[in-house]
């Protein structure tokens, strides 16, 4: 299993604008395409006004085809338009489980 771990850095205060926008129109989009994520996380301490997903996959095909298939999605352009002036930064990382965390058979 591969986890992407997905953080958006806000401007101040874009948190909750994104939030309302990702209720109404992105979020039902984004999970007909990538499935249910594992969840939607904000900060309480540390750099604030960020979102942290967490997006599992079965393999980096799948997620590749999934992303691919959300990108090509008209809707989800519309969505993104009217969350971009939001954004002010985007981090991207794959995450793999440790072999030794993994649960013995």
């Amino acid at each position: 299993m591969y986890l992407e771990q997905r953080i958006y850095t806000m401007v101040p205060g874009g948190v909750a604008e994104y939030l309302k926008h990702y209720a109404e129109s992105g979020r039902a989009i984004q999970e007909s395409h990538l499935g249910e994520a594992l969840g939607c996380f904000t900060r309480e301490v540390g750099e604030l006004n960020q979102l942290v997903y967490l997006w599992p996959f079965d393999s980096l095909d799948e997620r590749a085809r999934r992303r691919a298939a959300l990108l090509a999605d008209a809707g989800f352009a519309v969505f993104r338009g009217k969350v971009r002036h939001l954004l002010a930064r985007q981090e991207n990382t794959i995450l793999v489980r440790a072999q030794a965390a993994k649960a013995a058979p």
